[in-house]
């Protein structure tokens, strides 16, 4: 399968990724690096964001305020604007308030080298520590599965699923592989795919084009907003029966809850999802669906190009039992389409 072409890399060098890979997060880490020509005209935290992609922009913008990040040896604001050229120092500082205590949670590791782990996650794992969430989740599963995680941003995740999702998720081992990872999701030349349960008749194939924001009002929601960031996403019906269908979604961006908002924009919302599928939908769903528990949404495909040796590499998962389970009552219920 042929993937997009890469972003350029920009970090210092491999060597120096790898040296920084293998120091413990619980100690500063000095980065340093020139700003390429091509990053000219950019706010300083967008800029940093392309350098430095292990690194969250929220946290890449903690530290220019606290003075962690300098512009040719000065302090500088995240809306500054990059000339090219510029030195930049960044003192990665250590997630103190985020737990990194390992725990023997049980995880379903579907493949695994020196430089990746694909995980199938099941639903209701959390994936990163958080707000009533500060442990039992996939990281603390992954540094104990993998203690030299504790070294890299994140435990070397590099991607989300929502905790109710279950599927394919990637896990970097070192950090030149985060590097890697982390630009080919910016190039968009990860594949990833999905399996939905959702309400209604879907179409049977098309293309939502929707910016996605917080909503307006609500704001642990997120919303179709007319100054949201551009999201993407590719839909094909593969089955369909009386008040439901059976959807592969494909993501061409990554945004946050991005197949869920997209689907109930078009009328479509996941079963089963408590924050967008709307009660008289939910009510006017077959019985066997209305009690579904999570939202119906899988991630069932995975294409990369291996951070290593560049080759193309797929992982599926089939849907998990929960959501098998309501695919057989929904056609047992009423004929298929």
């Amino acid at each position: 399968m042929s993937l997009e072409k890469r972003a350029p890399d920009y970090s210092a060098s491999t060597a120096a990724a790898a040296r920084a890979s293998r120091a413990p997060l619980a100690r500063a880490q000095p980065r340093h690096a020139r700003v390429p020509a091509e990053l000219a005209g950019l706010r300083l935290d967008q800029a940093l964001a392309r350098l430095f992609p292990e690194f969250s922009r929220s946290r890449l913008q903690s530290w220019v305020r606290s003075a962690h990040v300098t512009v040719d040896g000065a302090p500088a604001q995240p809306r500054d604007k990059v000339r090219g050229g510029e030195r930049i120092d960044l003192t990665a500082q250590p997630q103190a308030d985020l737990p990194d205590l390992a725990q023997d949670i049980p995880l379903t590791v579907v493949f695994e080298d020196d430089a990746l782990l694909v995980i199938d996650k099941p639903a209701g794992l959390v994936v990163h520590p958080g707000s009533g969430n500060r442990d039992g989740t996939l990281m603390n599963a992954l540094l104990h599965h993998a203690h030299t995680l504790a070294s890299l941003p994140r435990a070397g995740i590099v991607h989300r699923l929502d905790k109710d999702t279950s599927g394919l998720l990637v896990v970097a081992k070192t950090l030149p592989a985060q590097i890697d990872l982390v630009r080919q999701l910016q190039a968009r030349s990860v594949k990833r795919e999905y399996l939905a349960l959702v309400s209604g008749a879907a179409p049977l194939q098309g293309t939502i084009a929707a910016p996605i924001g917080r909503h307006p009002v609500q704001r642990t929601r997120m919303a179709v907003v007319e100054r949201g960031k551009p999201a993407t996403t590719r839909v094909r019906r593969l089955r369909a029966g009386h008040g439901w269908s059976l959807m592969e979604c494909s993501l061409e961006t990554g945004r946050t809850h991005q197949i869920r908002v997209h689907l109930a924009s078009i009328g479509h919302a996941l079963i089963g999802d408590p924050v967008y599928l709307g009660r008289g939908t939910a009510r006017a769903l077959p019985s066997a669906a209305q009690s579904f528990s999570r939202q119906a949404l899988h991630a069932a495909r995975l294409v990369l190009a291996h951070p290593l040796t560049g080759a193309a590499m797929a992982w599926e998962s089939p849907l998990p039992a929960d959501m098998q389970a309501l695919l057989h009552e929904l056609t047992r219920d009423a004929p298929e389409r």
